[in-house]
């Protein structure tokens, strides 16, 4: 039987570049399924796959993140056609209506700080959160919460008898602890909405595997580094056209310093790939798995415990809360 993977966010940046990174690899074997919410880029992205692949099994998804309802709608579309699903790639995400410092910009741009705020955009970017009509902060409900609800939505074809399935986040170097806060999950009273959702996702990874393993089903978190997406360019609006055009080389020299720096939706998808390669049962539920690019340009993955310290005792109440604090929200007898 072919391999069944579905991958949220797929029509640009990462996620499509993710796809076409599988097929690849293994086209004959791969029943390929983009979730997406605009579904005229979604049907572009099919196009330009089969392109390359004309053999390969490439399914469309109708999946806003964001909705309830879609989701619930596209858990149940899901259920109908696959009997079982191997690898769930939760790539979806929004970074809200971004507004850059140029001042903290020119000050970072001299400091020992420099590859940090890059990297992160830590100090030079401030966010302003919507709602969605669900009544939930719309970077919670789009990062965090309408993954999770996907997960329990999909748990008859996720968790089989005797095979494994895998999860596997999009995280952020911009996951940071400081952030987050468990009494403000949606992060409403914070100015930093993506970092939290991103700690967030890093904290239920860990909260799921603890609840599925026993049931074949494993959760994983990666880094992609910085990359150039639709994410990135959203930021970019409140810069001036000759201030971007004097960036890029010099993004491209910080890369022979620091890997971190993948620059490309190709490298920054490597460590998404690499996990495809992986027994899921041998990972290290506390690494976050980067995508690395060397200056010469060589992608490799890495894992960094930077989750270690929640091997503490006094984290497993929080991560079990973690878990069973998103299913609380009164959202009506759809999550009952």
């Amino acid at each position: 039987m072919k391999t069944v993977v579905l991958v949220t966010g797929a029509n640009s940046g990462i996620g499509l570049a993710l796809c076409e990174r599988l097929l690849s690899e293994a086209a004959e074997g791969l029943q390929l399924c983009l979730a997406c919410r605009n579904m005229q880029r979604a049907r572009a992205a099919r196009q330009s796959l089969l392109a390359s692949h004309p053999s390969a099994q490439v399914d469309l998804l109708q999946l806003d993140t964001s909705s309830i309802s879609s989701v619930i709608n596209a858990a149940q579309e899901v259920k109908l056609k696959y009997e079982r699903l191997d690898y769930l790639y939760l790539n979806a995400g929004i970074m809200p209506n971004p507004r850059f410092d140029v001042k903290a910009f020119f000050r970072g741009l001299f400091s020992s700080g420099v590859t940090t705020m890059f990297a992160t955009g830590g100090g030079i970017i401030t966010q302003w959160d919507g709602v969605t009509p669900d009544g939930l902060r719309e970077v919670f409900a789009t990062n965090l919460f309408g993954h999770f609800l996907l997960v329990r939505e999909l748990e008859p074809v996720l968790c089989r008898a005797g095979q494994t399935s895998q999860l596997i986040w999009t995280s952020s170097n911009n996951a940071h602890r400081s952030a987050f806060s468990l009494e403000d999950l949606q992060h409403q009273k914070g100015t930093q909405p993506y970092s939290s959702s991103k700690y967030a996702s890093d904290l239920l990874s860990l909260a799921l595997n603890i609840h599925y393993n026993n049931q074949g089903l494993y959760s994983s978190v990666i880094c992609p580094g910085f990359v150039m997406t639709n994410l990135t360019y959203g930021i970019l609006p409140t810069m001036p056209a000759f201030l971007w055009t004097l960036l890029l080389p010099i993004f491209w020299l910080i890369r022979v310093f620091t890997n971190t720096f993948t620059l490309t939706p190709y490298s920054g998808a490597e460590a998404l790939l690499w996990l495809f390669k992986q027994r899921p049962e041998t990972l290290d539920p506390y690494a976050k798995y980067h995508s690395l690019t060397s200056g010469l340009g060589n992608n490799y993955t890495q894992p960094r415990k930077v989750l270690q310290h929640l091997k503490e005792t006094s984290y497993s109440d929080c991560l079990q809360c973690i878990y069973h604090q998103p299913v609380c929200f009164p959202l009506g007898a759809a999550l009952c």
